[in-house]
């Protein structure tokens, strides 16, 4: 198994443009580092960090807060993070191709009937006749970079609408949202609980969902080192099994309502200690339920959205055309949807 450093990792990071989950072992307690970003769609770690479902695993969480999902996944190549959660990019695609992580299940999916990403557009461009997706030819649309998920959602809906796109790389979410709301960008798509707000003030429109274009659209996978995934296959289990403990009671919970509204209150109290921290509570709890998302039941994963990732990353020219899907994924540890 390759050893990789910060150093070596941010170079791979350059060239890229099922079983059941097992029970808890009875075992002394291993500390891990569990990335994440202050996203509601991240609420499965959070939950599982305060309900004590890692610490009944036998397992010492520390959890490490990211801004972006690259830097994180160079933390995972490096070895300064065990497990996280992050969308899948022309740069995983690279690590993966190094030998350096792998993806070992699912988080966020498109699901029908379930709220999703939204299809944004600017004012200027809603007022000058872009009101509907079918009209998205000749029109620019933003991404943070080449071969991040925003670029393959909009390329997606590009073709499925026989659309021809100019996409503008602005490296930031702050960023694309400036020029969107300014007009120096005509589209963009992005979860609920952004593009709802940005709708709301009227400086932006909705015009469709991302879930018509991509229904089953596997949006953030669960990854871990190559070694992890090799060679500590308990820890992994103990990790994913408590993960998805949390995941099913912020379903049970947000989803399906069953606990009524004094279940939501309480799944919005504990997800704000981690989510909208600058905000307080009462202004912070319209997004974190705008942001409601099925997280994947189980942390399945769903093999043949992630396969059509690959495919449209090589189709590309931003990863190796001969990367192998094996070689990005690790079946082994959750259950598989459309493989």
């Amino acid at each position: 198994m390759p050893h990789f450093n910060r150093r070596t990792v941010l170079g791979a990071m350059g060239a890229a443009g099922a079983v059941g989950l097992a029970a808890p072992a009875i075992a002394k307690t291993r500390k891990i580092t569990v990335g994440a970003l202050r996203f509601t769609s991240h609420s499965g770690t959070f939950i599982a960090a305060e309900r004590a479902y890692f610490a009944d695993a036998g397992l010492e969480v520390e959890l490490k807060f990211f801004q972006a999902a690259q830097p994180m996944a160079v933390a995972i190549a490096s070895g300064d993070v065990d497990y996280a959660i992050t969308a899948v990019s022309g740069g995983l695609v690279s690590l993966a191709d190094k030998g350096a992580i792998k993806v070992i299940g699912g988080a966020l999916s498109e699901e029908a009937g379930i709220d999703g990403q939204k299809i944004l557009v600017s004012d200027a461009a809603f007022q000058a006749g872009l009101t509907s997706p079918a009209a998205l030819d000749g029109r620019s649309f933003g991404m943070t970079t080449a071969g991040s998920s925003f670029h393959y959602m909009g390329s997606k809906i590009a073709q499925s609408e026989g659309a021809d796109l100019s996409f503008k790389p602005l490296q930031k979410v702050g960023a694309i949202i400036g020029a969107l709301k300014s007009g120096q960008i005509d589209a963009w798509s992005i979860v609920p609980h952004i593009a709802k707000p940005l709708a709301g003030s009227g400086a932006v429109h909705i015009i469709g969902d991302v879930a018509q274009y991509l229904p089953e659209y596997q949006v953030t996978t669960v990854f871990t080192s190559a070694k992890n995934a090799a060679d500590e296959r308990q820890m992994t289990q103990d990790y994913l099994g408590a993960y998805a403990r949390g995941v099913a009671d912020y379903n049970a919970t947000m989803i399906a309502r069953e606990n009524g509204q004094e279940g939501v209150d309480a799944m919005v109290d504990l997800i704000h200690r981690y989510v909208y921290t600058d905000r307080p509570r009462e202004k912070a709890a319209p997004s974190i339920i705008n942001g409601t998302m099925r997280l994947n039941e189980g942390a399945a994963l769903n093999v043949a959205s992630v396969a059509d990732q690959l495919g449209w990353f090589q189709s590309e020219g931003l990863v190796s055309a001969d990367i192998p899907l094996e070689t990005l994924l690790d079946t082994s540890y959750v259950d598989t949807l459309g493989s």
